[in-house]
């Protein structure tokens, strides 16, 4: 008789955002007057930039002629993306190697994924709160998880601690939830941790392109060292509005010696890469134009944190992020449990945010709201927050 993975019984009963859906869907249901507003879920408003879809409508045609039609793709992804990934990553005074770029379908994909290289009696550190799929997957997995403490006293950085040993380090910055970015020295510090504990850095870059402050790195491969212990994880999905499209990529250094081979080994088996409408319309970011166009659509976004920034600065709200990053992170007022403040939000501002508790429980009494809706709804959620507190 076949056997379940036990670990799954160790898992929350729901994912955060399904948990959130189901709550907001039963308040719309009771309330079909209300015009909710999200700012919880970080998918984005902003339509596919002209470039992009110039390119994949190109891709479409060619996929309706013989002669340029294409199958099966290399599943590392086709060599044109690639290049263009290596010069982006040039433009950061970054050079890799395109053996080292592997295209996928996304981020959060590869970093689940990315566990099948390592032995199950890893241990994990992972910074609370954090990013949902960092703890869930290594629980469906079976790790030892061991928790930094990130808070509003290290401005939700936390830094390394000699005392604690551990195999695998999650690191996202700019952060989901809180949107505090590491800056070199502080990334130094994890870079020459990590070689001194014979660990490896999973890193999340996903939000890299709303940097914009130039003490801040743009990827861990600036800090000198970080090829020998650090894999790096991005996505188009932020950065393009790729989330209904679905593209990202892994960058993994040859430094890291049977890593990158055995990445290869495991994408080969098990993924048939991303099709190739997809990788071209994410060629044309690249572009001169198509770095114009998203970073126009970045602005927005950046406005809209402006909005929220100003809002909260106006209450004498506390947060982190929005500055460098699409979250702003606030403090619950009042002393208030993350989903009391929820449920608050939601019954008397018809707003939508993400309870800081579904993070960790470093989360509690914080709250994520994102920049990703338009301006008009952005500064309307922001006044009905001010009439509610």
């Amino acid at each position: 008789m076949y056997k379940l993975n036990e670990n799954y019984s160790n898992l929350k009963e729901s994912y955060l955002f399904a948990q959130i859906n189901s709550k907001v869907k039963n308040f719309s249901s009771e309330h079909p007057e209300a015009k909710i507003i999200r700012l919880g879920i970080g998918d984005v408003t902003l339509p596919l930039s002209s470039q992009v879809i110039s390119a994949m409508h190109s891709a479409v045609d060619e996929m309706a002629d013989g002669k340029t039609f294409k199958g099966y793709g290399p599943e590392q992804g086709y060599e044109f993306l690639k290049e263009s990934i290596r010069g982006y990553y040039k433009s950061h005074n970054v050079d890799l190697e395109t053996a080292e770029i592997f295209v996928s379908d996304g981020a959060k994909s590869d970093l689940g994924n990315i566990l099948d290289l390592f032995d199950k009696s890893n241990v994990v550190l992972i910074p609370d709160p954090v990013y949902p799929v960092y703890v869930d997957t290594n629980i469906m997995d079976g790790r030892k998880i061991l928790f930094m403490n990130a808070s509003e006293e290290n401005g939700f950085l936390p830094m390394p601690d000699s005392s604690v040993d551990c195999d695998i380090i999650y690191l996202c910055s700019p952060n989901n939830p809180t949107g505090a970015a590491y800056n070199r020295t502080q990334l130094k510090e994890w870079v020459d941790y990590a070689k001194a504990k014979g660990a490896l850095i999973l890193f999340d870059a996903a939000y890299e392109a709303f940097i914009e402050d130039p003490l801040l790195p743009r990827s861990i491969y600036e800090i000198e060292g970080a090829k020998d212990v650090a894999i790096e994880f991005c996505s188009f999905s932020k950065t393009a509005g790729f989330t209904g499209v679905r593209l990202g990529y892994t960058i993994v250094p040859n430094a890291l010696g049977p890593l990158n081979k055995m990445w290869l080994r495991r994408q080969t088996t098990k993924f048939n890469g991303v099709s190739y409408i997809v990788q071209k319309g994410g060629n044309a970011i690249f572009s001169e134009e198509g770095l114009k166009q998203i970073k126009e659509n970045i602005a927005v976004y950046k406005k809209n944190a402006v909005v929220i920034m100003e809002t909260l600065d106006k209450l004498g709200i506390k947060y982190t992020g929005g500055k460098n990053s699409p979250y702003i992170w606030l403090k619950c007022p009042n002393q208030m449990n993350s989903w009391d403040f929820f449920d608050l939000l939601l019954e008397k501002a018809n707003v939508v945010g993400t309870p800081g508790a579904g993070f960790g429980t470093n989360g509690e009494g914080w709250f994520r709201l994102t920049a990703f809706n338009t301006l008009a709804n952005t500064q309307e959620a922001m006044q009905r927050l001010e009439k509610v507190l």
